[in-house]
Parts: C-alpha cells; structure tokens; sequence
C-alpha cells in the first residue's frame, strides 16, 4: 500500500521529462510509472496532477536565518529564524536550505555548531544543513578540529576575502590561513565555499569615494565592482589549483567572475558557480528606483552586461546554481542604511525564487524543464552532497516534491506571500506557481493550506561526492 501517488503530472526525472504517476510510501520514492498502472485501491491518497510540473523540491544553498545584521550606528540585530523562513521556502516549493554555522567568537567548532543548532534544531518545517563559516584569524587548534568535522558530515567550508565593509573587521580570513585550509579541505573531502571580493580594492573604494562626498547606496557598484571580482576569484582559483582544492564561488555577481571560474573549469578544476536571482534580473540602474536598497545584497549588483554574462555561464556550465542570500528582515530595517557603508545586505526571496526562475528561464528564455530543475534544485545537491537522496525523483529519493501550476498566470503581490512586509519580486510577472509542496512524502503545503510542523525539517549531514571534487562534474 502506498501513501500518496501523485498522478498523470509532467515529471522531471534524472532520465528526462514524461507524463508519470509518482508513488510515496513512508519518507521516500517508491515507484515512477506510466498513468494508471498502479490502482487507487493501492494508495492511501491519489492527487491528479494532470497538465501540472512535477519537479524535485527546490533546494537553496545560500541563506541566512536568525543571522546577526550590523545596523548603522553600531547596534546589531537578528534577521528572521528558520520558523518563517522555511515556511515561506516551502510555499514557494523549495524544501531543504543551507544556511551557516558562523565562529563569531574563539571557541570550538563543535560548540558554535552546537549553538547553531539551538537556533534550527525544532524550529524549521523543511530539511536543512551548515555551511562551517571560518572568519578571521583561524587557529592552529581550529585547523586541527576542522579536519574531524568535514568529515563528520559538515563538509563545505564558507571563507570570506573581505571584511565587506569598513565596520566588518574581522571577517576576511587572511590569505596563508586560506592556503592552510584549502589542505586540510583537500586532505578530507571536504569543499570551499566562497564570498570572493579584492579587500585591497574595496576599501581603497569605500575610502575614495567617503573622501570625495559620494556616500549614496547608488554608488554601490564603483565599490565592490568587477575588477575586485576579477582579482579575488583568480588569486584563490590558482590557491586551490596549488592544493587540488574544489571550490564553489558564491553570488557570482560580474563577468569578470564567470570568465575566471570558466577558465578554471577548462583547465579540469573542480570548481563550481552560483549566483542570486536578483543580479539576474536586477542591475545598478535599479538602486536609483524607489527604496532601492531592497535590490541590494553584497557584492553590489553590476550592469546589464554583468548579468548577460551570467546568463550565459548558466548554458555553458560555469553558472551552477541560483540561490537567494536569503535575509528576511522588515522593510525598515532593509532601508536603515542609505550609505555605501551600511546599506543592508541580503534579501526576502526565498518564497518566489522557483516561480521567479521558471518565468525566467522557461517561458522567457525557453530552457528545457531540465535544465531549469538543475539550477534550482538538482546541481546544488550533487555539489553539495545531498544527491541523490534530494535534488532527483527517482525510486529510493527522499520524497520532496513541488508541484508547479503552469495555468497560474499573476504579478508576485507582497501580500501572498509569507515572510516579511516587502519583496524585491513585487510586480514581478510569473507563469507557474506552486500548488503543492511535499517534504519527505509529508504534504507541507497544498491549495494555499499550510500542513506542516516544525518538527518536520531534519538536519542533513552531507559528503561530497569523489567525482565532484576532482573535476568538473556539472
């Protein structure tokens, strides 16, 4: 007897798309066949699902929950926690997160990850996972515990070159110690995940134009422009070129950055690309519409060339992934900062992201259903050592699906959505639109109906694939 069957919806498969019933029996995939085979009198629930998208649930590797936001004139507050934010992504079809477990302050790993977890640990309705956030100086006792902890299923490591702005001291991990942990990285498996941005440059930026009276936010892009990009994302490829070290470069924002992680990937390194969706679909010009610090996030947007070649990185295979930065904070706090030095980061868009690229890549661009699910789903769990449990419906996957309505044509409308007061995505024409969201073979979300607990989401300890980190595997 199985749980659900969802029947007769357009499947995306990892052997391609066909018109399918998907079988659920407890948390997992139980069978993929034609219409009709199996009877409802050997379900529990059947669903037609007939002219719908059936897709694996959308996986974000890139957000922020509970997360500590700097605020101009040095007082610090905390973005939303896992509790909204993954409600909102499962709304949105999306049902795992990667967020991180930051060393804010000189203590064990073991620890910060255990107080990561006070904050996740039943309080979040979908599956989720850590990124190991290394700032600053790293100690040689932290070098040691690292290596016990990539291995013990926390393997990508989150590196900053950069402090960001001038109050972030602190942040940039320097470049020796990098080299130090890029060789612990490789020794054991494990995968960098960086924020790449030339410190030199950008505080030589931030310095010049303090200095000649150009403080606006509209200013952004002169800061953390294409030429610090460039520089970074070359200096740490040939360092872990040197060390045989895969790497996965976050919110790529210019082309300077594609062309460099393409480079590298021509030469056969294992290195892997994401970007957000709002330097897709937004640019610096967009900093002058109203309350244009909602579009923003760090590194700055570029220009309309920038995100051309974005664009193009996500056909030719150095554009992997496309996730949020998710910051869920008010709209006041969002426009608290006016200043290229205090301008807050990060944006609310876990809930419209799926919707959002299917509008944009589909029906816009006319990628393949495939190539869609790859980028907001499937290539971040096989870079990121979660498939083919998630990312894939297939016979033994965990059962995470989001079903898409293709017939639902609308503007995205602040208020339908589920996370905070504004959206970036406001007005925003889309095509498809989650109708159901299941995590685990558990109805999360269906109809508009909210079904979940917040015991749901389970913690997803992680190894990355052999073949992901000594090659281009994507």
């Amino acid at each position: 007897m199985f749980d659900l069957i969802l029947r007769g919806g357009t499947v995306v498969t990892p052997h391609g798309v066909g018109v399918h019933d998907v079988a659920m029996s407890g948390e997992t995939i139980a069978a993929i066949t034609n219409p009709g085979a199996i009877g409802d009198d050997q379900a529990k629930r059947s669903v037609d699902v007939s002219g719908k998208i059936v897709m694996p649930g959308g996986i974000d590797p890139h957000v922020h929950c509970k997360w500590h936001m700097p605020l101009p004139g040095g007082g610090v507050g905390y973005t939303e926690g896992p509790d909204v934010v993954s409600r909102a992504a499962l709304y949105g079809g999306t049902t795992t997160m990667i967020d991180f477990a930051a060393r804010m302050e000189e203590i064990p790993l073991r620890e910060v990850i255990a107080k990561r977890d006070e904050d996740w640990v039943g309080n979040c309705y979908c599956d989720y996972a850590y990124h190991v956030m290394l700032l600053g100086d790293v100690e040689p006792p932290i070098l040691d515990e690292l290596e016990s902890v990539i291995t013990d299923g926390y393997p990508t490591v989150k590196i900053f070159t950069t402090n960001i702005t001038p109050s972030r001291s602190g942040r940039m991990v320097h470049f020796g110690d990098i080299w130090e942990v890029f060789k612990i990285i490789t020794r054991n498996g494990g995968l960098g995940v960086i924020h790449a941005e030339d410190n030199d440059i950008v505080m030589h930026m931030y310095e010049k134009l303090i200095r000649e009276g150009r403080v606006s936010f509209h200013n952004l892009a002169e800061v953390h422009n294409t030429l610090s990009e460039d520089l970074s994302f070359r200096r740490v490829i040939r360092l872990a070129e040197a060390e045989n070290t895969p790497l996965y470069m976050m919110h790529v924002s210019a082309g300077t950055g594609v062309q460099a992680i393409r480079e590298a990937r021509a030469k056969g390194q294992p290195i892997y690309g994401e970007t957000l969706h709002q330097y897709m679909l937004y640019n610096s010009e967009d900093y002058k519409r109203p309350n244009g610090q909602i579009y923003h996030t760090y590194p700055s947007l570029k220009s309309p060339e920038d995100q051309a070649a974005l664009w193009a990185g996500t056909l030719d295979g150095a554009i992997n992934s496309v996730a949020t930065d998710e910051i869920c904070c008010t709209l006041q706090t969002k426009l608290v900062g006016d200043r290229i030095d205090d301008t807050t980061g990060g944006n609310a868009g876990v809930e419209p992201r799926v919707a959002v690229m299917y509008q944009e890549m589909v029906t816009t661009r006319g990628y393949s259903l495939e190539r869609f699910v790859d980028l907001v789903s499937t290539n971040a769990a096989k870079i990121m050592g979660l498939y083919p449990r998630k990312g894939a419906i297939a016979v033994g996957s965990d059962a995470d699906i989001a079903v898409l309505d293709p017939t639902i044509r609308k503007r995205v409308r602040v208020e339908d959505l589920h996370e905070t007061d504004y959206s970036p995505w406001e007005g925003h024409e889309i095509s498809a639109w989650p109708v159901m969201t299941v995590l685990r073979g558990k109805v999360m979300v269906e109809g508009g109906e909210f079904k979940g607990a917040l015991t749901n989401g389970k913690y997803l300890k992680r190894e990355i694939p052999e073949d992901v980190r000594t090659a281009p595997a994507l």
